[in-house]
């Protein structure tokens, strides 16, 4: 299996609408931008990453940040590091207690890429909005920020994150829950829309290791890894399921054989011989 076609089975691994929230009718479009993202950063030299994530629920207990973002987010970071690529992660301070390693770098480089994951973003009133239509504005202090020069990539699967401002407004109010109030009108060049935000940053990460033909660590795309990860995280946040609001190792309220499929999909889709590299 060649790259281009490797990463066509990394997107339609992670394009899987497991709610049924009507995500179906946003996979199709601007079909190349996914391999555009992963062309973009592999291709890069001297590639260096800002990383925006953080959805605040207001609603749960206790209130605090979900698990979609953050759990993807330290999987890419790791796949970053892994591939000499520099990073630098933005968030409030709430939701970045949950990652319980170094995040960026000491050295100061100009920023080449921009990525938004799970991140909310303004609708057309300026405001930002949960999937049920309540404003989480005054909660998120810490700005989405593009970058002049750089390239903007956007990771979603609601239509309220920043990024889904590429997508026309009709078709997001057409298609999802409160998507007339709730769509983010801040686009961005490339737009990953998945059926779980982790899973577009796992994808990325495949992606990435796909076009430079390298292994990853076999620690990375095992689920009983990523299981025992976001439990450290949940705790260190605390971070809570976005969609029972409860403070759960789940994300999207999605048991964890289902959410954890789409990553098995990927180890075999990126090393189809399952030989990896072990170690932490």
């Amino acid at each position: 299996m060649g790259a281009s076609e490797q990463l066509a089975a990394i997107l339609a691994a992670v394009q899987i609408d497991p709610g049924n929230r009507g995500l179906a009718k946003l996979f199709g479009h601007f079909p190349d931008d996914f391999a555009n993202a992963c062309k973009s950063i592999a291709e890069t030299p001297d590639a260096a990453c800002m990383i925006h994530t953080g959805f605040y629920i207001p609603s749960a207990t206790p209130p605090a940040f979900e698990t979609d973002g953050p759990l993807g987010v330290a999987f890419l970071i790791r796949a970053l590091r892994d591939n000499g690529i520099y990073h630098y992660l933005r968030g409030e301070e709430a939701m970045l207690r949950a990652f319980t390693s170094p995040v960026d770098s000491a050295r100061s480089v100009p920023i080449t890429h921009v990525i938004a994951i799970e991140r909310a973003g303004p609708a057309a009133d300026g405001k930002h909005y949960t999937m049920r239509g309540r404003d989480i504005s005054p909660f998120l202090t810490s700005g989405y920020e593009p970058i002049p020069g750089a390239v903007s990539i956007g990771i979603g699967d609601g239509g309220n994150e920043i990024g889904m401002g590429k997508l026309p407004h009709e078709l997001v109010a057409a298609n999802i829950p409160n998507g007339d109030l709730i769509h983010c009108r801040v686009p961005t060049d490339h737009l990953i829309v998945a059926g779980v935000s982790n899973w577009g940053a796992y994808a990325l990460a495949a992606g990435i290791y796909a076009l430079r033909g390298k292994k990853g660590p076999g620690y990375l795309f095992d689920p009983e890894c990523e299981r025992r990860r976001l439990e450290e995280m949940v705790k260190a946040g605390p971070l809570v399921d976005g969609v029972t609001g409860k403070r759960t190792a789940t994300v999207d309220g999605l048991p964890w054989d289902e959410y954890a499929n789409p990553l098995s999909l990927l180890r075999k889709i990126v090393d189809p011989w399952n030989i990896w590299e072990f170690g932490e």
